[in-house]
């Protein structure tokens, strides 16, 4: 059933997509400012995928760039309706509505931004089921709906469009260098498809997850009950329900770079309790995590940071030495580890050389 999104579920979804955007995909902060600053005492529609026509014509928007940028660079806010308007004029179509590619961090956000800007529905779905650091790492892609072509939008009212064609990784290397080319992040509107695609292709009520994430962990630290309790009690109705505690410690090293776009690196939790190490691997989204040297979860599984106590999410580029956290896994859908899936944005598509081992099956 569609539903109606205020500016006072804009906290809660903004916690929830920080933690399905396991801990990359932008900070969702900055992005719920913006929305806010727009809608006002206004209201979304978000619709329920079911529901939608076939032939309704949906164009995704988003904020692409490395996440460690997005901290001190700080969006205009009118980009991501700009590049939908530039991408529009280039098909000779309108949207009926917008759609987020990934449902983890800022671009959780950037939909609603376009939507209270134009009154544009959202539709409740995405492309990644979580946040990815490749345009062409999209359960679109995958069954059968291609990225091209491409509009993109800088701050300076910069506009550029890009078609290669079914060539998604192509269309990825070329916005990628726009994109750096244009300080480091730009707005883009991408994956357009009919209601059909979108029931076949996306990830779907991912939005309505994340709101009930974010609400769930709230209200648990109110009522003074495990919000580590609420997660998984959430997430066991979803098509996410498996959920592991892998580590609890204490943050002793971040090693983080911004380079080709991407925030990359890695950060070591020596455990609360014993001996031992703890590491995590990211590129702008945490991608492995390995206990004493084996391997306890990789991507497209989700690899969430969060505060020791409040369950609080914690990004890439917010680790600090000294943070006391926990680090959760959570079983990506069904959808996400098909082989096709896997080939897009599983362990090889990184460069790793360690096979997708279900997180629910690790000891």
């Amino acid at each position: 059933m569609s539903w109606i999104l205020t500016a006072a579920d804009l906290p809660d979804l903004a916690r929830g997509a920080t933690l399905l955007g396991t801990g990359g995909g932008g900070d969702p902060y900055i992005g719920s400012k913006l929305v806010e600053r727009v809608l006002g005492d206004g209201s979304i529609t978000i619709l329920d995928p079911d529901e939608l026509a076939d032939d309704l014509f949906v164009i995704p928007t988003a904020q692409m760039g490395a996440p460690t940028v997005m901290v001190e660079k700080i969006p205009a806010g009118t980009e991501p309706t700009q590049a939908l308007r530039a991408l529009e004029a280039h098909l000779g179509r309108t949207a009926d509505a917008t759609m987020p590619i990934e449902c983890g961090g800022i671009n959780s956000m950037i939909p609603l931004v376009v939507a209270a800007e134009t009154g544009l529905p959202v539709v409740d779905a995405d492309g990644m089921g979580r946040a990815f650091p490749e345009l062409s790492m999209e359960t679109f892609a995958v069954y059968g709906v291609h990225g091209s072509p491409l509009a993109l939008a800088g701050e300076r009212g910069e506009t550029v469009l890009i078609d290669t064609g079914d060539d998604d990784r192509q269309m990825e290397w070329l916005a990628r260098a726009v994109t750096i080319r244009l300080g480091g992040v730009g707005h883009i509107a991408e994956y357009a498809m009919t209601g059909a695609d979108v029931r076949r292709t996306a990830v779907p009520r991912t939005i309505s997850m994340a709101l009930a994430l974010g609400r769930a962990i709230r209200e648990a630290r109110e009522q003074h009950r495990s919000p580590f309790a609420a997660i998984a009690d959430v997430l066991s109705s979803t098509l996410y329900p498996h959920v592991r505690e892998l580590c609890a410690g204490k943050v002793v090293d971040v090693e983080r770079r911004t380079t080709e776009g991407f925030a990359k690196g890695r950060a070591m939790i020596a455990p609360l309790e014993g001996d031992g190490k703890f590491e995590i691997r990211f590129q702008n989204e945490n991608l492995t995590a390995h206990r004493d040297g084996a391997l306890v979860a990789i991507v497209p599984d989700l690899i969430c940071v969060v505060d020791h106590e409040t369950a609080e999410p914690i990004t890439t580029e917010g680790l600090r030495y000294g943070q006391r956290v926990r680090v959760l896994g959570i079983s990506t859908p069904e959808m996400m580890r098909t082989p096709a899936a896997l080939e897009a944005f599983g362990p090889a598509a990184f460069g790793l050389d360690e096979p997708f081992l279900p997180v629910e099956g690790q000891a």
